[in-house]
């Protein structure tokens, strides 16, 4: 499958948008991992600790290789006196958390922000990763692991953000669907949809609000890093103190990006890629750049959750797959 690119490829600076990826996955060792993805790409792997390994030499900035466990890397960072009584503690927590971590906690590889067309890089890094062993979510039971995009906004505007927002809304019981989320990560908080209240205000046709207004209203329904699209690192980089002060989390990194959430990763599988999911996103960036197209499929979906029948009963994944989405 081709991958797809946005209609809008530029900032409105003039560079190329970019884009961050993030995979999760089993079946490799730490080091392992690091050597597949630094002879991919011709990078040099530098430690960081134990349980993390940065990767340099690419001209879009550095790659990241880590477990994805806070405390752990933490502990991994320090040095301790294996000769006094703390060190020998301190050594026998470190085995206890590796050990439980090793089968419930992923590896993650962090790409720095990428062109967009250098997503087929990523694509073929996915292949070596498969053939050299990694798990993927459906592996086993407990892999609640998860792809995620970081697009770069084109600009800052509080309109573009909006139309993002709506038309996120509009087309997510379809992502939903067609991402086929694994039962590991539905049963988890991890990639929570908007409440259905913050919806209907977002399907408004009146709803463009200022910027203060529009962080405000995101953070009563979504206080939390855990949403399919969370908001919360761009609307740190835009106003990171009116964030902290609701969501104080250590995790949000203020960034110029959409943080997309819901793609499962099955890198073990096949027929498993990137492309799907990431031509689903642009979907998403081709009708928010629509003005009239969002603005008739807002009403739609408003009138559509307005109707207890179609709400209980009708199908607007169907609907927008015939009448919402660009051919």
């Amino acid at each position: 499958m081709n991958l797809r690119l946005p209609t809008r490829l530029h900032t409105a600076q003039g560079p190329p948008r970019r884009v961050g990826v993030e995979l999760e996955m089993n079946g490799l060792t730490i080091d392992e991992l690091s050597r597949i993805v630094a002879d991919s790409l011709t990078l040099t792997v530098t430690p960081e600790g134990r349980y993390e390994r940065k990767l340099l030499g690419d001209a879009a900035g550095e790659w990241g290789v880590e477990l994805d466990f806070h405390l752990l890397k933490k502990l991994g960072r320090e040095k301790r006196d294996k000769n006094t009584l703390s060190g020998e503690l301190g050594d026998s927590v470190e085995e206890v958390l590796k050990w439980l971590a090793e089968t419930l906690v992923p590896l993650e590889l962090v790409s720095p922000p990428l062109p967009m067309a250098r997503l087929t890089e990523v694509e073929t890094l996915i292949h070596h990763l498969r053939a050299a062993g990694a798990k993927g979510t459906s592996d086993r039971l407990v892999n609640a692991f998860g792809m995620q995009f970081n697009p770069e906004v084109p600009d800052e505007s509080t309109d573009t953000i909006i139309a993002y927002l709506k038309a996120f809304v509009c087309l997510y019981e379809w992502l939903y669907v067609r991402a086929d989320i694994n039962l590991s990560r539905q049963v988890t908080n991890y990639i929570d949809p908007y409440p259905k209240a913050y919806v209907r205000t977002l399907l408004r046709a009146d709803y463009w609000p200022e910027q203060n207004r529009l962080i405000d209203d995101y953070l009563t329904h979504n206080p939390s890093r855990n949403r399919a699209l969370d908001m919360l690192p761009l609307f740190a980089h835009l106003d990171e103190a009116r964030v902290r002060r609701t969501v104080d989390d250590p995790l949000i990194k203020a960034r110029p990006t959409l943080h997309y959430r819901l793609p499962d990763c099955e890198i073990h599988r096949s027929d498993w890629s990137l492309s799907q999911a990431w031509n689903d996103w642009v979907a998403v960036e081709e009708l928010a750049a629509d003005t009239q197209r969002l603005r008739e499929c807002c009403k739609a979906y408003y009138d559509f959750l307005a109707d207890p029948l179609d709400r209980w009963f009708g199908d607007w994944s169907k609907q927008l797959e015939a009448r919402w989405l660009a051919r």
